[in-house]
């Protein structure tokens, strides 16, 4: 009978320390949560993750709070999240820098896919090819011309090694032929002051950032760099329709957790960032910022992040980007 007993209480012991972890997976968050943004403030993972989490906060009952952690072209952040408990209290607030990376700086301490999981798409946006008023050219073919007239002589500001704004450049550079040079800082706030100061005549940025200076006189716009466009400078030509065919660059963002998180949490995670993300105001919201939401399952995002691992190498092979 003792032995019975014993066995029965182990049988009850067991069964609870099993139960254990699934409770606090069901009581996923019960304490604040950190999104943590590898970006500086101001930029558009910031501003997505700001909204994300006052949506967050307001929709599971706890608070989301937002880490801006900058530098190493999005690795110092990164690397913090990786290194973080995978109990669904730290995020990651990320974009195709990160797939991107996977090829630009293979001596990262992660890989995005093995070390990080798929959680939620956010959004989608495309930037506008902006000039200091200094340079004196009015469109992208006058760019163009002028860059091949003085090669290597005009600068080009981003937001970092490997972001979007980088790519874009340096896509731009190979795909028109032309020799301009790469100037990186920590963010596109810096790289965007940098553009209107005059010390740096270039940038690809962010449509509604960029559109005050604009409007102002402080910079002015060639063009866009979606397949149509831009509802937010309807005027304006797209790259590809001012002589670069195919051209083509954006900046999506989404949210990553450690790879171990348990996977109730990540569906939940992943279903209220798509409640969010349907609701007609945040649509809205989105839409004046120039982005589109693009909700997604947790698989489907999953799938989405390989493809563009393969898509970011392409791009960083076919205009021989490295970062010294």
């Amino acid at each position: 009978m003792a032995a019975w007993i014993t066995r029965r209480g182990l049988g009850v012991l067991a069964a609870g320390g099993l139960a254990a972890p699934a409770l606090a997976q069901e009581a996923w968050p019960n304490r604040p949560v950190r999104i943590v943004v590898p970006f500086g403030a101001g930029g558009s993972a910031d501003i997505a993750a700001r909204n994300l989490a006052e949506a967050l906060s307001s929709s599971l009952g706890q608070p989301f709070m937002v880490e801006n952690r900058p530098g190493a072209g999005a690795v110092i952040g990164t690397d913090a999240v990786v290194k973080a408990t995978p109990d669904g209290y730290t995020l990651l607030m990320m974009s195709n820098t990160h797939t991107a990376n996977e090829t630009l700086l293979p001596n990262r301490p992660y890989v995005l896919m093995r070390d990080l999981g798929a959680a939620a798409a956010v959004n989608v946006a495309h930037h506008v090819l902006a000039v200091h008023p200094s340079l004196g050219v009015n469109s992208v073919a006058e760019l163009i011309a002028k860059a091949k007239a003085e090669p290597g002589r005009i600068d080009y500001a981003s937001s970092g090694p490997g972001t979007p704004y980088h790519i874009a450049g340096e896509v731009f550079r190979a795909m028109a032929g032309i020799e301009i040079q790469h100037v990186p800082y920590r963010s596109s706030g810096e790289a965007r002051t940098a553009l209107i100061s005059g010390t740096v005549p270039m940038m690809f940025d962010a449509i509604p950032t960029m559109q005050p200076h604009v409007a102002g006189g402080r910079a002015k716009a060639l063009a866009t760099t979606g397949p149509q466009r831009d509802p937010l400078l309807p005027d304006l030509p797209t790259v590809a329709e001012s002589g670069l065919p195919g051209y083509e660059a954006s900046i999506w963002l989404g949210v990553m957790v450690p790879a171990q998180v348990p996977r109730p949490i990540v569906e939940r995670l992943n279903g209220a960032v798509n409640a969010w993300l349907s609701r007609p105001q945040t649509r809205e919201a989105m839409a004046k910022q120039g982005a589109q939401p693009m909700p997604m399952s947790v698989a489907d995002f999953d799938g989405f992040l390989r493809r563009d691992v393969e898509t970011q190498g392409r791009y960083v092979r076919m205009a021989r980007i490295e970062v010294n």
